[in-house]
């Protein structure tokens, strides 16, 4: 979103640099939280509705990914390949989250609202890389790993959610 409103920095390395790695690190915390949530909630696995578990599946694939795309060299094939399924994954887990009402039956809640800026951000995301434009690229990543991936996975904590009520229940 910041890219909207101020003009990128120029690059001048594409090394991860501290903040990318902190993010690294913390997409590595959170995908571990999220597995050990998944173990202790086995018991109730049934009951989990399918839209929940594809949410799962897709957010998973990006967690994953993030700590990779992030500390790897960058424009190589392998960072290409794997930055387009990213972004698939991005786009199908907000796309999924916005048929997720089971926490305000009916409604969106204020998670949704994260969903909103995934859809608008990822495309940002493939556009600035294909365009070669670096600094951009790197304030959108940065933008969706913050905002969709580490923030959107603490509200997933709290213990009135699924994966919160599980960890802590």
């Amino acid at each position: 979103m910041a890219t909207i409103f101020f003009k990128p920095k120029p690059v001048t390395s594409t090394r991860p640099d501290v903040y990318e790695k902190l993010l690294a690190g913390v997409a590595t915390i959170l995908l571990v939280i999220v597995v050990v949530a998944l173990a202790k909630g086995r018991a109730d696995w049934a009951r989990v509705p399918r839209g929940i578990w594809l949410h799962l599946a897709t957010v998973t694939v990006a967690l994953v990914l993030t700590p990779y795309i992030l500390l790897r060299p960058r424009g190589t094939p392998v960072h290409r390949l794997l930055g387009k399924i990213w972004v698939a994954a991005m786009v199908a887990t907000a796309a999924i989250s916005l048929f997720v009402r089971y926490s305000n039956p009916g409604h969106f809640s204020f998670i949704h609202i994260l969903s909103v800026f995934v859809l608008v951000m990822a495309p940002r995301v493939w556009l600035t890389a294909r365009r070669h434009n670096i600094a951009g690229h790197r304030m959108a990543v940065r933008g969706l790993v913050t905002g969709a991936l580490i923030v959107a996975g603490y509200f997933t904590l709290i213990e009135t959610r699924l994966l919160g009520h599980w960890l802590f229940g």
